[in-house]
């Protein structure tokens, strides 16, 4: 039986307290995992200022350098998984039979982390605005001749993260490259890629003092929280609660990310099709930078058929399969839930499931033990209709017509939008536009992350504040 420790500044405990979670197909307990109540997270976390030192007695350089090491250990070594050794192939295989996730995603998402460790002094560049890093070791100095001075907002950063996809946790990582100790609450599904990420930092030489791993209940998960200056929490609205007024937490939930068409380009619209299909389909449709809707001045009963004919034939496969691009449900309720919510928005008038028309089996499909939900492709005739906006752990998005004059005003929160337009006035107002995260112009998959670009809000201004600074020319 695998077991998974806490890890209380680096060091192993086993707790009595275990959470024991089942391989999403058989349902027989794949792993136990230690669990850490608030009491203890709270106790520990009392004394957070020593893994900070061991931080900052490191450069920036020294930091970065660790990362560029770990990029390999993560994806090509063994490392230590509790008492027991974990290859590359170990984790790919435990992340699928807890999560469902196909064996090539779970692949394919390992680059993405390796991916940003490699490329974490792009990353900072990105972040800082290429900042000298000296400024950060030393705290001030100048940037283009103006004196500058840079304290951190907290002593650790907390983070409460999801089960959707490994690729996620690429976001916490610069935190470390930043100097700022790391409290980490795993999802109750995916604890290996966390504990796998800190293993490969510490092979490569990173101080150990600097993670704590806390698998916990909601209790133990609030308790991080409050506890660390800084916290980064994972969920949608109903799971964010109180905290969605903390301006130390910063919410990442859904993205309602989009694939934007403009007057100059919709009737182009065939030669974008491979753009909206990547953006919906790619990562299993489980992330936050998946498109959830194709909005369009004209044509969108179409673009909703050509959609749907593509994503239709996406089947169920084996987790092993290469070609596969779906993963199940390891909870069937969950999967149920989410069709009868598509359902009951489909009941009412203004919308309708075109992908229905293309496939013999209905959305939800019972396959070799599991539940899943079948790529959905939905025509709403507005964007007020209750399917328009709305996003879910599958590949399913909305098409509409939406007069570009009207775009920005009913746009709504947007962590992604790829605007497919030339035009400069549309570019202009997409650009001034508070409800657009990331913007990508041009044929562009929303889900194309560019390392130098800061995601979801800026990690490096969420732990550090700018203080003025003033220092006598004999001093």
């Amino acid at each position: 039986m695998l077991k998974i420790p806490l890890l209380r500044r680096g060091e192993p405990y086993t707790s009595l307290d275990v959470a024991r979670i089942p391989h999403h197909q058989t349902r027989d307990t794949f792993v136990e995992v230690s669990q850490a109540n608030a009491g203890l997270i709270r106790r520990d976390l009392r004394d957070q200022a020593t893994a900070r030192a061991k931080l900052t007695n490191l450069s920036t350089a020294e930091l970065v350098a660790i990362c560029r090491l770990a990029a390999d250990h993560f994806v090509n070594d063994t490392l230590q998984l509790g008492t027991d050794p974990q290859t590359p192939d170990d984790y790919i295989k435990q992340v699928s039979a807890t999560t469902g996730m196909p064996h090539v995603m779970v692949r394919k998402n390992m680059q993405k982390i390796r991916s940003m460790f490699a490329e974490m002094e792009n990353v900072l560049n990105g972040l800082t605005r290429k900042i000298d890093w000296e400024v950060l070791d030393r705290g001030f100095g100048e940037v283009e001749g103006h004196a500058v001075s840079f304290f951190p907002c907290a002593e650790s950063l907390g983070v409460v993260l999801p089960n959707n996809s490994p690729g996620v946790h690429s976001l916490w990582i610069p935190a470390f490259a930043l100097k700022i100790p790391l409290v980490l609450k795993p999802g109750s599904a995916e604890p290996w890629t966390p504990y796998r990420i800190v293993q490969a930092l510490i092979k490569a030489g990173a101080p150990k003092e600097a993670f704590s791993f806390y698998p916990a209940d909601h209790a133990g998960a609030g308790e991080i929280l409050r506890s660390c200056g800084r916290g980064i929490m994972f969920g949608d609205a109903s799971a964010v609660g109180a905290l969605g007024g903390d301006s130390r937490v910063e919410i990442h939930g859904p993205g309602y990310s989009k694939v934007i068409l403009g007057e100059d380009c919709a009737n182009e619209w065939e030669k974008y099709l491979d753009v909206m299909v990547a953006s919906i389909v790619e990562n299993g449709g489980r992330s936050c930078v998946n498109a959830s809707s194709v909005w369009t001045p004209a044509h969108a009963e179409e673009i909703s058929e050509a959609l749907a004919e593509r994503l239709a034939k996406i089947l169920p496969r084996a987790a092993e399969d290469e070609a596969a691009q779906l993963a199940p449900f390891v909870d069937p309720n969950v999967a149920s839930r989410i069709s009868q919510i598509i359902d009951q928005g489909l009941s009412e008038s203004g919308a309708r499931e075109v992908t229905a028309a293309h496939r013999t089996e209905g959305r939800l499909l019972s396959w070799n033990d599991c539940s899943y939900l079948l790529p959905t492709i939905v025509y709403c005739e507005s964007p007020t209709h209750p399917l328009a906006n709305k996003e879910f752990l599958f590949p399913f998005a909305s098409v509409l017509n939406v007069p570009q004059n009207q775009l920005t005003e009913t746009l709504g929160p947007s962590l992604v939008v790829t605007a497919i337009t030339r035009d400069p006035k549309l570019v202009q107002r997409l650009v001034s536009s508070p409800n657009v995260d990331r913007l990508n112009v041009g044929p562009v998959p929303t889900n194309r992350v560019s390392w130098d670009q800061p995601h979801e809000g800026n990690l490096f201004e969420h732990l550090y504040a700018r203080r003025a600074f003033q220092r006598a020319a004999s001093f």
